[in-house]
């Protein structure tokens, strides 16, 4: 479970992130939307430990019973497990935010043999499951493995599917993902959301996504909140679609 309370974060005079509670649960697919500026990338690198909140405190806890349990606020009381004093929730999650988190002077095969090492992971564990191997390999379209190309030689979109492969290679229980869908073609974001779905039901892992497109995040989460100026200002089911309306209302398709 990932708990968020009192957590702020502000540029200047503008306030990005203000989200006083917000629980997400362990096995959601919890969509992030909302306008350009609304704080989602923010949220994502706060959570992630890239920005320190105005508070100066965000934590990582873990249950003895081995469910995940992180916890982000403000309170004193919270202090003694900020991420600055512990690395412990690197164990369990790993995101892809933006080609930054490419090591791009490497090819495809190197960074994704560095990614592995890291997590104690090789990309046996991913293909050994036929159903993801396929998916993967679909994905990757003959475009990525094999061409003897450092990452930064590579289009947008091939840049997109190799920062997140990587972070799935890590075989994660916290997966987080800003704007997934940016710069791949149709057929691949369709192949992405069978992906993700299909990670989540071999791993039941806790899944948070950030997307400008409506319909993807619909269609994949279970979960929706919608951010504006930094903060919650829906918290939506999404039960076979049923937050559609909401969203189609407050965005006016």
């Amino acid at each position: 479970m990932i708990e968020i309370t009192n957590l702020k974060k502000t540029f200047g005079q503008k306030i990005a992130v203000d989200i006083s509670n917000l629980i997400i649960n362990d096995n959601d697919i919890l969509g992030l939307v909302g306008n350009n500026g609304a704080g989602k990338s923010t949220l994502f690198r706060l959570l992630l430990g890239l920005h320190k909140p105005d508070s100066q405190q965000t934590t990582f806890t873990e249950k003895k019973d081995a469910s995940i349990h992180m916890q982000f606020g403000s309170g004193n009381d919270l202090w003694e497990c900020s991420p600055w004093n512990s690395e412990l929730w690197k164990n369990y999650t790993c995101a892809y935010l933006d080609e930054g988190f490419l090591i791009d002077f490497l090819t495809p095969e190197e960074y994704f043999d560095f990614i592995g090492k890291c997590n104690d992971k090789t990309i046996d564990i991913v293909l050994g499951n036929k159903d993801l191997s396929d998916l993967f390999s679909a994905f990757m379209n003959n475009e990525i493995l094999g061409q003897k190309k450092l990452i930064r030689d590579f289009s947008a979109g091939n840049k997109q599917k190799i920062g997140i492969i990587g972070s799935i290679l890590g075989w994660p229980k916290i997966l987080i993902l800003d704007e997934p869908f940016n710069f791949l073609d149709p057929s691949s974001q369709n192949i992405l959301k069978k992906i993700l779905k299909l990670y989540h039901e071999e791993t039941m892992s806790t899944i948070l996504i950030s997307s400008h497109n409506l319909q993807h995040t619909i269609e994949i989460s279970n979960r929706v909140v919608l951010l504006e100026n930094g903060r919650v200002i829906k918290d939506l089911k999404n039960d076979h679609g049923s937050a559609e309306l909401e969203l189609e209302k407050y965005f006016k398709v």
